[in-house]
């Protein structure tokens, strides 16, 4: 009996949802077994995000992530998936240097890393990025609102749209990135009303984070749904499970029977 061939999400797909108003779900992994699990459950994106920084690596901030670990990671992901539709990050200074080099790190990410698509921040400033990714026939996700990588000049992580002018100008972001032949959207960090009317206004699907029920769908880091990252508690993550006190429990089980002589018992040993 041949096996049944798996099919797998694609930016069609996602376009397909939004126009009959089924909710995308995308959820962020970096490596392998993360990734196995949730195409295991159905996951219709999976985001390699730069977040990785901060919940895997420890860094204040995404800024110090690298394209050679957007590309390790991209690759683990790759590998633990088939159905879902595999998105990578660009990370810092990978698109914001000049065009040429924004073509070549897109590249990079669909050649060697696997991905399906790539994901950068910005609006009407990398409109002409985006287009000219696109142009190689490279999927690109735009992302607007509150930008991690551009913690500094926000003072930090603060919610964005919330003024008249502010607000205006993420509605001409919206814009700028659909018009520059992006397929879907992030949404960050902006008041659910706001986001509603971007979703109204634009074709392509927006995908949310702490941008309301409005959106065309909703992305959350895996490690803050799962209660695995105490560092951060924005608001709008709701925590599914806590793994976190399970592991600890494991982790003192296993120093406790080292310490003991009790492991390895006899069914453990040759």
């Amino acid at each position: 009996m041949s096996k049944q061939t798996v099919k797998r999400r694609t930016v069609l797909d996602l376009q397909k949802m939004k126009e009959s108003g089924e909710k995308i779900s995308v959820l962020t992994a970096y490596d392998f077994p993360f990734a196995r699990l949730m195409d295991q459950a159905g996951i219709d994106v999976i985001l390699v995000g730069d977040s990785v920084g901060s919940v895997v690596s420890g860094y204040d901030t995404t800024l110090p992530v690298t394209m050679e670990e957007m590309l390790y990671h991209t690759r683990a992901v790759v590998r633990g998936s088939e159905q879902a539709l595999i998105v990578a990050d660009m990370p810092f200074l990978s698109y914001q240097i000049d065009e040429t080099e924004a073509r070549r790190n897109a590249g990079l990410l669909v050649k060697e890393g696997g991905a399906h698509a790539v994901k950068l921040e910005g609006g009407v400033n990398v409109a002409d990025t985006i287009r000219t990714i696109v142009n190689m026939d490279i999927p690109v996700i735009g992302h607007i609102g509150l930008t991690p990588q551009s913690v500094h000049r926000m003072g930090g992580y603060r919610i964005q749209g919330r003024a008249e002018a502010q607000a205006q100008q993420l509605l001409a972001d919206a814009r700028a990135v659909a018009d520059a032949g992006a397929f879907a959207m992030v949404l960050e960090g902006i008041p659910a009303a706001l986001a509603k009317e971007i979703t109204e206004t634009v074709s392509i699907p927006t995908i949310g984070i702490g941008a309301g029920v409005d959106c065309s769908g909703q992305v959350l880091v895996i490690h803050d749904i799962l209660g695995l990252c105490d560092k951060y508690s924005p608001k709008f993550v709701k925590r599914y499970a806590d793994i976190s006190g399970t592991i600890r429990d494991g982790i003192d089980a296993y120093i406790r029977e080292v310490k003991d002589g009790v492991f390895p018992a006899e069914e453990h040993s040759f």
